[in-house]
């Protein structure tokens, strides 16, 4: 049986009221599958399969699910209930439950912890979500330079266990400041009498507040499976492991896209205010330049009135350059995500991008051009449609690599308003060129 035609099952016991199957098939799910079946159920359902989500996995199911929909079922747990779910739970995930809560409610929750679990916890929520230190897990198995293989392997005999995702050791000197890694293997593959400096593999840490961007890339870059996160003094605070990364991969990518389409929420089943408010504002804005091409449209009446082909033909100009203008804008919207970008390259990025315009315009230009020769009898009309897909496209190329760089610059996310202001100037320039060209030279 797949595993969609259990949540199928799944589903039509909840709506039938057949609550001891339902709490009985989610036995069988893996925390993070029960967190997908709650992200798609709307309100009232999703309290409900919630209420039958066994305490024991509750925490793991916390960790797992969207932001947005974790906010929603924190809100109706008491600061006793989130501790009690939290407790289990390694500092990193724990600290992004609390993050969700308001700072009254964290206060609360930290203050029903026991000692040990409310400072590892409160040292993560000291530093801001999005850096490696709010990442990071404090649960660390650190040893010094000088002491034997043999002592580290029975330090780890007596400790029963090492933290989950623990493929190397943190290598500290005697002030805890961070002097690299100690693969567990060298513990199992050299002689015991050996130290542990003579192992030790020199791999630079990452800083408590770097960018959460800049640690998934240094990952990426590095294939890296651990690292140690660090303060100011290159001491050890703690671990980011290959599983937080892809989290935040992940979410980086998906905010992306939602960014793209003008959509904040993570919550398919977001309310209906909530999810209205949101996207009004994008709305508006895009409305905005939809009045600012008609009113170019509207500069050239007279002209549109004695040749009404140019109306049929219009939209084929805008809609090519607002096509090749988005290809130029992803490219350069993933080249800053990815930090393959900057003000040494630009310049030769963006000569790139034009002549591709330059080329495709050309190409595409003269086909147009040939279909409306063709379609209406005028080879004037042809010439004018596929001077004014050139010009259009090179622009298009032109804002779509600019305008990602000149929002970065500004501190505003390209993504989010890239796509609206591109296609603002594609159409203002496409109609303006084509509409100008032809009162130019097709009116008597």
């Amino acid at each position: 049986m797949t595993e969609l035609s259990q949540q199928e099952i799944l589903f039509e016991h909840l709506e039938s009221g057949d609550l001891d199957q339902v709490r009985s098939m989610l036995e069988s799910f893996h925390p993070s599958e029960i967190a997908d079946l709650l992200e798609s159920l709307p309100g009232r359902s999703r309290r409900l399969l919630w209420e039958l989500v066994d305490r024991e996995v509750e925490g793991d199911v916390l960790s797992e699910v969207q932001d947005a929909v974790r906010a929603g079922l924190l809100e109706r747990m008491q600061p006793q209930e989130v501790a009690e779910v939290t407790k289990g739970l390694d500092t990193d995930d724990a600290a992004d439950i609390l993050q969700d809560l308001p700072e009254d409610v964290v206060d609360s929750v930290l203050l029903s912890m026991d000692a040990q679990n409310r400072e590892r916890i409160a040292s993560v929520l000291s530093y801001p979500e999005d850096t490696a230190g709010g990442l990071m897990d404090t649960d660390v198995v650190s040893v010094r330079a000088d002491v034997s293989l043999d002592v580290v392997a029975r330090y780890l005999r007596q400790l029963g266990q090492v933290p989950e995702h623990t493929d190397s050791l943190m290598v500290v000197d005697r002030e805890n400041r961070y002097l690299g890694l100690l693969p567990l293997a060298d513990v199992l593959v050299h002689k015991p009498g050996d130290s542990v400096g003579e192992h030790l593999l020199e791999r630079a840490g990452i800083p408590a507040d770097t960018p959460e961007a800049e640690v998934a890339r240094t990952f990426e870059q590095r294939d890296l499976l651990s690292a140690a996160v660090l303060d100011q003094n290159a001491k050890l605070l703690g671990r980011i492991t290959i599983d937080d990364v892809v989290d935040v991969i992940q979410e980086e990518a998906e905010q992306t896209v939602r960014s793209m389409a003008g959509l904040g929420e993570d919550d398919i089943f977001a309310s209906v205010l909530s999810s209205t408010r949101r996207r009004a504002v994008w709305l508006g804005i895009s409305l905005l330049s939809v009045f600012l091409a008609a009113w170019v449209i509207g500069r050239f009446e007279a002209t549109i009135q004695e040749l009404v082909a140019l109306a049929i033909l219009m939209p084929i100009v805008a809609g090519m350059g607002g096509i090749a203008g988005s290809q130029s804008l992803t490219i350069s919207i993933r080249g800053l995500a990815l930090g393959q970008i900057s003000r040494k390259n630009a310049r030769s990025l963006l000569v790139k991008e034009l002549a591709v315009g330059l080329f495709n315009g050309a190409m595409w230009a003269a086909v147009v051009a040939g279909v409306a020769t063709l379609w209406f009898g005028n080879r004037g009309l042809g010439l004018i449609i596929g001077l004014a897909m050139i010009i259009n496209l090179v622009i298009a190329a032109l804002a779509g690599t600019v305008i990602p760089l000149l929002l970065k610059r500004l501190g505003i996310d390209p993504a989010i308003a890239g796509g609206v202001i591109l296609i603002t100037v594609t159409d203002v320039v496409g109609f303006m060129t084509f509409l100008g060209l032809a009162t130019i030279f097709l009116l008597p």
